[in-house]
Parts: structure tokens; C-alpha cells; sequence
């Protein structure tokens, strides 16, 4: 293998290089690569983009315009270790933006069908503490999350949350009286 590591190849069905433009778009260390055309040779249309090369936060990826055989799906997603809350709330806005969904837990759907997780500072450690009450607590909170809330999930392992569901987006909200 060469010294180049990997190469994560997406394949679209006929918007590989809109799909590259986006996501240079929303990640700020990027930058587009080669882009190969079809052939006479090649099952595409002539002239269309067959690849494209880009790169964002030093991880290499190649969109291939193949067609409509494969989709996306959750089983595979990349992982957004975000520095702070303000971040984490940039790249799940900016993924949900224009037709993107938000799932559970952290996971959102971009425009394109690619799986994501955005995860804010603390989140992981929470739930793999070293506590398993506590990590459980921290899990149950976040199980009843979209977008994570890493305050929320603090308070729920800190207090023995006992739980009521709270806001679509925020999670769970304390029930006094769950502990009263």
C-alpha cells in the first residue's frame, strides 16, 4: 500500500460534483481535486463527470457518478469530532440545511444521503464513563436526542436522571419529581 493511506469513494447517481462543491462548501479545510469526464469508451455520457477528488479535513474522498443501483445508508457515516458546542451547532445546521434530516443521537442526513454524526466535546466520555451508572444515565438521556445536548447529558449522569422526554431537537428535559 502506498503511503497515501485511504481514499473513501461515494458513489452518486449523476451528482458526484455538486456533491463536492457542498461539502467544500461546508467544511472550511477542503479543496477540490482532479475531476475525470466520460468517454465514448465509458458507460456514462460522454463529457459528463465521471469522478471527482476532493479533500476535506485531510480525509480523501472520490465521488463516482455510477448511477442509480447503490444509495446511502447508515450502516456507514463519518464522524464530526467537533472542538466546541458553537462548531458542533455549525455542522449540524449546515448538514440538515436544504433537504438534509436529523435522525437520532447526534446523526444527521445530509442532502445527498450520507450519514453523519456530529459530536460535541464531552459527549463520548460521558457515555463510556468509567461509572456504568453513570454512562448508562448519560445514554438514556441521549437515546431520547436528536441533536446532542452534552449539558443534558451531564446533569442526567451527575443526578440520576430519571427521565421524561423533553424537545425534539434538545433532548430531554429534568423531572423533579423523578427524584423528589
Amino acid at each position: 500500500m502506498s503511503g497515501n493511506g485511504f481514499t473513501t469513494c461515494l458513489w452518486f447517481d449523476g451528482d458526484a460534483e455538486a456533491a463536492a462543491d457542498y461539502y467544500l462548501s461546508v467544511f472550511k479545510d477542503g479543496r477540490l481535486g482532479r475531476i475525470a469526464r466520460y468517454t465514448e469508451a465509458n458507460p456514462g455520457a460522454e463529457g459528463s463527470v465521471m469522478t471527482v477528488e476532493f479533500e476535506i479535513n485531510g480525509q480523501r474522498f472520490v465521488g463516482l457518478n455510477g448511477g442509480p443501483q447503490f444509495r446511502f445508508t447508515e450502516a456507514i457515516s463519518f464522524q464530526i469530532d467537533c472542538a466546541d458546542e458553537s462548531e458542533a451547532d455549525y455542522y449540524y445546521d449546515a448538514l440538515t440545511r436544504d433537504g438534509g434530516q436529523e435522525s437520532a443521537c447526534g446523526w444527521v442526513k445530509d442532502r445527498f444521503g450520507v450519514s453523519w454524526q456530529v459530536v460535541p466535546p464531552g459527549a463520548v466520555d460521558l457515555v463510556s464513563d468509567p461509572d456504568p451508572k453513570r454512562a448508562a444515565r448519560a445514554m438514556a438521556a441521549m437515546m431520547t436526542m436528536k441533536k446532542l445536548d452534552v449539558a443534558e447529558m451531564r446533569r442526567a449522569a451527575d443526578a440520576g436522571w430519571a427521565g421524561s422526554f423533553g424537545s425534539r431537537r434538545h433532548g430531554p428535559r429534568h423531572d423533579p419529581k423523578a427524584t423528589a
